[in-house]
């Protein structure tokens, strides 16, 4: 079974949303900050939006205004709401969860079609 479980992405046009969502294990001990990273083709992999467990939060400033990450501590969830989309957002993106050590997910890749 996964640690970090990805699940949301797909294909939208431009100045549409989503809605990802991150289930982390149970059996991650005492998770603290957790995040979404994404990956572009022929990119390096760029912080999202990052959420400690208290909720305090940092974006990119590329998505600033139409993003926002969320939580829920006692399913181990994290949520990022992607909303006015634009082409540039087309990634893979990834979740994670501090706890210890750092955990990924596999990744779900959004499409954003002009």
């Amino acid at each position: 079974q996964a640690q970090v479980q990805e699940s949301g992405g797909g294909l939208v046009q431009a100045g549409g949303s989503l809605r990802l969502s991150c289930a982390a294990s149970t059996s991650i001990v005492s998770i603290n900050a957790m995040g979404w990273h994404r990956q572009a083709p022929g990119k390096q992999r760029e912080l999202v939006a990052a959420i400690t467990s208290g909720g305090s939060t940092d974006y990119a400033d590329s998505v600033k205004g139409r993003f926002t990450i969320s939580r829920d501590n006692a399913k181990n969830t994290v949520y990022l709401q992607m909303n006015s989309l634009k082409p540039e957002d087309t990634a893979v993106y990834y979740c994670r969860a501090d706890g210890g050590r750092r955990y990924w997910g596999q990744g779900t890749q959004v499409t954003v079609s002009s």
